[in-house]
């Protein structure tokens, strides 16, 4: 997972604690243990573990935290995901928090699933895009791994990728491959891909060294395949823009290397889990 400036948990906690939780502070007595097990309410894969066990843990040190369903586990209703056991206060101050990591992260991991399944190609890698959550990207894209996806680039600084506007603002064809081939001089280890909205576009990309990857930006089966048999053994290709759990089969099926899908991390479906606490004798 990639290394980050800032700390998601600490944003979580402190916006939804503040100056304290005075619920718990007035209700629930300050000696009282407890234990507790994260339950889901449906079939799922299972996605953010780590963090949600670590929330629990930057509440109360003391916490016991058991993680007991790893990342890309499948679960079932019923299945317990984590454990807890310590003070209640600090239980009932970390739970909500804890659930939206769970829930928003396994909810990635599930969709993930259900895209590489339809799929049904291990020849074809399934990735996330760059529309993540602000703040997130580096645990929602964990989870599309969890789900058996693949990572596209993390950011603007790890990977060239070249659109339309991009295209717009060179002074045509000569100038822009030229930059490209200044780009691969300069920096022979970033990898560079480029989008094409049409096959014309496609046999103009192909006249360009340096080129890795051509997105085909909308394009129907058949203009992918067309596209492939284009550009066979000179770069591999992406296929984005209206896949779906219906039509993603068909597109694998073309020979793509590819298929990015922005709705893995964008629209994904919460999972529902529940927190069940049992308060302790003594």
């Amino acid at each position: 997972m990639k290394s980050v400036r800032w700390d998601p948990i600490a944003v979580g906690l402190e916006e939804d604690i503040g100056a304290g939780d005075i619920t718990t502070k007035f209700f629930v007595p300050e000696n009282l243990h407890s234990s507790a097990r994260i339950v889901a309410r449906e079939r799922a894969i299972v996605a953010g573990t780590e963090t949600t066990a670590e929330v629990f843990r930057r509440i109360d040190p003391s916490i016991e935290v058991s993680v007991t369903r790893k990342d890309g586990t499948e679960i079932d209703i019923g299945d317990s995901v984590i454990e807890i056991r310590g003070r209640t206060r600090s239980i009932l101050k970390a739970e909500r928090v804890a659930l939206n990591f769970l829930q928003h992260l396994s909810g990635i991991a599930t969709l993930t699933r259900k895209f590489v399944d339809a799929a049904a190609n291990e020849h074809v890698k399934i990735l996330d895009t760059r529309k993540t959550t602000p703040g997130l990207r580096a645990l929602e894209k964990a989870a599309v791994v969890a789900g058996g996806g693949a990572n596209h680039r993390f950011g603007l600084f790890d990977m060239v990728m070249l659109k339309d506007n991009h295209l717009a603002a060179n002074d045509g064809f000569d100038a822009f491959a030229m930059a490209v081939r200044r780009f691969r001089e300069a920096r022979p280890n970033i990898q560079i891909e480029i989008e094409a909205d049409s096959l014309e576009q496609v046999r103009v990309f192909l006249e360009i060294d340096g080129i890795d990857v051509i997105l085909l930006d909308n394009m129907k089966p058949a203009q992918i395949r067309e596209a492939i048999a284009l550009g066979k053994n000179k770069v591999k290709f992406e296929a984005s823009g209206g896949v779906t759990l219906k039509n993603i089969r068909q597109i694998a099926a073309t020979g793509v290397d590819y298929i990015s899908i922005g709705a893995l991390t964008h629209s994904p479906k919460a999972i529902d889990f529940s927190l069940e606490l049992t308060p302790l004798a003594g």
